[in-house]
């Protein structure tokens, strides 16, 4: 049976986990997540974790920081007036916004009735996380 290997494309089920245990994603019941073995379209624990999996096989995995959405980043948060932001903006929501002429993504961490924060770290920026992972298929071998 063949083994994925770098640049191999994959097709995998996941269920994404808290150190305590809670699942914060999963592809459970939907379909498989499709990506590049050790490519650059996932957190590298995750792309690099499936390398040498058959289709079959089940694997569990702790990703740090490092390897998953990176450390939590000091002053990235910032407070705007709330009017800037789309009047339907919830806590949580991913916003667009423009850093000079880069577009990057913010989070909305709270929303007062004159202020909100923006956070520009990814919610999962700083956790320690445990994936499920189940390779399906191996749908294309580098």
């Amino acid at each position: 049976m063949s083994q994925a290997k770098q640049g191999d494309k994959v097709q995998v089920h996941y269920t994404g986990k808290f150190e305590d245990g809670s699942v914060f994603d999963s592809s459970q019941g939907a379909e498989p997540l499709e990506f590049i073995a050790g490519g650059t379209d996932l957190i590298p624990g995750v792309s690099q974790a499936v390398i040498g999996m058959s289709p079959g096989d089940t694997k569990s995995v702790e990703i740090a920081p490092e390897e998953g959405y990176g450390q939590r980043q000091d002053g990235m948060e910032q407070t705007v007036p709330r009017n800037l932001l789309p009047p339907e903006a919830k806590v949580g929501d991913p916003l667009q916004a423009q850093a000079g002429e880069q577009t990057i993504v913010v989070w909305v961490k709270e929303l007062g009735d004159e202020e909100a924060i923006l956070d520009a770290n990814h919610p999962l920026a700083g956790r320690t996380l445990l994936f499920d992972l189940e390779m399906v298929a191996i749908t294309a071998e580098a």
